[in-house]
């Protein structure tokens, strides 16, 4: 049974399996949607396609915002720096620098003109040790700061409602809330079928296995 929608949010939607998973998350919490999808000049489109058939799916207004990181510094930016083949230790190439602190920024002056009451995030833990950005800790200071950073009478809650999950139980979420997860992308290249090889791909197959579930797009 759905919640009686009263509030609003502004949900950052990139067409994966974690962004579409809040995004339905804070629909079946009362929330009206406003997925705001990035066209940042990544490595590929597909994912920006599969972001607007998720918020189509589930009848959420969306904006595209097409920006871009002229400097790059990324595997998702720039193509003469390979996608990694396997997991590796560090901060890997796939970190695009400052980039959820970007997007939040973005999205905390959308909220704040809407008036929406809410922001939702899909990072999760499983990032952690890689990107810095993906931390309790970063999202706490970045709290902090939007505080006394807008001019807005109403509250903003910044909520990352997965930063505590693993693959399998954001996976396990998202199939309770009905996510189509046929219509996500979670693969850091663009093709007919997800590589199989980049630790993306990596993660989402040992989520949807530890799940107990099938992925749709493994035996595309």
């Amino acid at each position: 049974m759905k919640s009686k929608i009263s509030k609003t949010a502004v949900v950052l939607l990139s067409g994966g399996l974690d962004s579409s998973t809040v995004l339905y998350f804070a629909q079946a919490r009362g929330f009206k949607c406003q997925a705001l999808i990035f066209d940042y000049g990544q490595r590929h489109q597909q994912e920006v396609a599969c972001a607007v058939k998720i918020a189509k799916s589930i009848g959420s207004a969306h904006r595209i915002l097409k920006m871009s990181f002229p400097w790059k510094g990324s595997a998702l930016l720039d193509k003469k720096i390979k996608v990694p083949q396997e997991i590796t230790r560090g901060v890997p190439v796939t970190y695009v620098p400052a980039r959820n602190i970007i997007f939040l920024s973005f999205a905390l002056s959308l909220a704040e003109v809407i008036k929406a009451q809410a922001i939702f995030i899909g990072a999760h833990a499983q990032d952690y040790s890689g990107y810095p950005d993906c931390r309790g800790e970063f999202f706490k200071a970045f709290i902090k700061m939007a505080k006394v950073g807008i001019v807005a009478k109403h509250k903003i809650e910044i909520r990352a409602p997965l930063l505590n999950m693993n693959k399998s139980q954001i996976i396990s979420l998202g199939s309770k809330l009905g996510v189509p997860f046929n219509l996500t992308w979670s693969c850091y290249r663009a093709g007919k079928k997800p590589c199989g090889e980049c630790d993306s791909c990596h993660y989402r197959a040992k989520g949807f296995k530890e799940a107990g579930l099938i992925d749709p797009l493994a035996n595309r």
